[in-house]
């Protein structure tokens, strides 16, 4: 007869769920491991990690000398409870002491993920005399003379600010701007990655629209693009106008823009895999917040015709007193026949679900009731809203916001080419052409031979797409 395992009877005791979900590397550990030195003390840590559920992804052996062994396990986790159950299971073995436990999310993140380096050598007094004093005042009369010159002659050329509130992290909500800084050198470090772009975090301790509007006014010299990040809906809509109204260098809401060129282009291509075409399915759209009415926009302005916008009140329509000034452009551009009820009411016969809204809306037979070679973009974070391995026992084509699952939709696709364009471009903004334009350049990077159900979008890695993305944004810019 077969013995329970540890695993099991931890599971019946109701210390595990009975399905772990998958360890990420985000919240992987290294465990510092005093062992006995016994052939068989490593092979028994192993197996209680693996019990625990982690993954084991690196064994390193620090100091074999004496009677005992230290040993770094370096082991992904679900999250951090499960981390330090992880920790609590290897404690547990016979022989093993755990040292210590360090989080290597917050071991990348010491001290910030930035710094500032020169370009330029500064070896000689020659060197200084042209970087700095007196060299320096010719270059600074020059661009007095012919402000456009500063394009040329300074890290505006190149340099984008990325710019936030702190309002909306991620989906963490309100948190500040200290505590949006993390998420910031982030992004600017995808700039630098993936576009070429040096980009620098720069987070407002204020939420006043007017504070912020004219802040970013008087840095903008100083730069050659704006991106926007993590600002409140709907304060994020008017920051955007009034910055693309007053300054004349290129302003993105990378929430909004970024998102809708990267579903934009999944979608090309999910139609691509059915045999349709955009001009006829029927696409149900849930979240008409920022990222949603920016996808809406384009949707339509690529021809499609047949779009239902529901939010958390139903299926908009015209005759809704209640509507914001977004959610009554959305129902006064869709639904043509005026339907009522709700999301549940709007998926019937329907070819596309795109949610921009809330974990766990829909069940398997909603999508079952969903058209054949339906499509679903499930792309609430980090929970989507129906589980995808549900969605696609009913769906020809599922994408999610999830790095874990095929089909990522993720803006990185996007933004580090499109400033890139904009800025060999010299652009004064991004116009929908550059949007559209950067959209069809990523779909067009997941080839005939390529495209699949679950490859409809190529990965951020694909050292094609930025390049790509930044030829097409270029030369719609001129």
């Amino acid at each position: 007869m077969r013995t329970p395992s540890d695993r099991e009877e931890a599971v019946r005791a109701g210390f595990y769920p009975a399905v772990m979900p998958i360890p990420t590397a985000s919240y992987s550990i290294t465990l510092r491991v005093l062992l006995d030195n016994d052939p068989r003390g490593l092979g028994r840590v192993t197996s209680a990690i693996g019990e625990a559920g982690g993954g084991v992804t690196a064994v390193d052996i620090v100091d074999p000398r004496g009677q005992t062994i230290v040993v770094d396990l370096t082991t992904d986790a679900v999250d951090a409870a499960h981390a330090s159950a992880i920790a609590a299971a290897v404690e547990q073995v016979e022989g093993a002491t755990v040292r210590r436990v360090s989080d290597r999310t917050f071991l990348l993140h010491l001290g910030g993920k930035l710094r500032v380096q020169s370009k330029v050598p500064l070896r000689t007094r020659d060197d200084l005399s042209m970087a700095y004093t007196p060299g320096v005042a010719r270059v600074c009369l020059a661009i007095a003379a012919n402000p456009d010159d500063a394009r040329r002659l300074t890290i505006k050329r190149n340099t984008v600010a990325v710019v936030t509130d702190g309002s909306a992290v991620l989906g963490l909500g309100n948190l500040g701007a200290a505590a949006a800084m993390p998420v910031m050198e982030g992004k600017a470090v995808l700039f630098r990655e993936f576009g070429g772009v040096d980009a620098w975090p720069v987070c407002l301790d204020t939420q006043d629209t007017d504070e912020i509007v004219r802040t970013v006014q008087v840095l903008a010299p100083a730069y050659g693009g704006i991106n926007l990040e993590d600002i409140a809906a709907p304060r994020c809509f008017e920051v955007e106008r009034r910055l693309r109204e007053t300054l004349d260098i290129p302003v993105f809401h990378d929430d909004q823009h970024g998102t809708a060129i990267v579903v934009l282009a999944a979608l090309t291509n999910g139609l691509r895999v059915v045999g349709k075409r955009l001009e006829d399915v029927r696409i149900v759209l849930n979240g008409v917040g920022a990222a949603g009415s920016a996808v809406l926009r384009m949707l339509l302005a690529e021809g499609a015709r047949h779009v239902l916008a529901c939010d958390r009140q139903g299926i908009l329509h015209r005759d809704d007193p209640s509507l914001d000034a977004s959610m009554r452009w959305a129902a006064e551009h869709t639904n043509r026949a005026g339907r009522r009820g709700s999301l549940h009411d709007a998926l019937p016969g329907a070819d596309v679900f795109i949610g921009l809204s809330a974990p766990n809306l829909l069940t398997g037979a909603d999508v079952k009731g969903m058209a054949d070679g339906a499509i679903v973009f499930a792309l609430a974070n980090p929970d989507p809203e129906i589980d995808p391995a549900t969605a696609r026992e009913h769906a020809a084509v599922v994408a999610t916001g999830r790095s874990d699952e095929p089909n990522q939709i993720n803006n990185v696709l996007a933004f580090p080419g499109v400033f890139r364009g904009a800025l060999d471009a010299q652009a004064g903004e991004i116009t929908e052409a550059m949007k559209l334009a950067a959209a069809r350049a990523i779909a067009a990077v997941v080839g005939d031979d390529e495209l699949g159900p679950n490859y409809i979008i190529p990965s951020p890695f694909n050292p094609d797409v930025a390049p790509a993305v930044a030829d097409a944004v270029e030369r719609a810019a001129t």
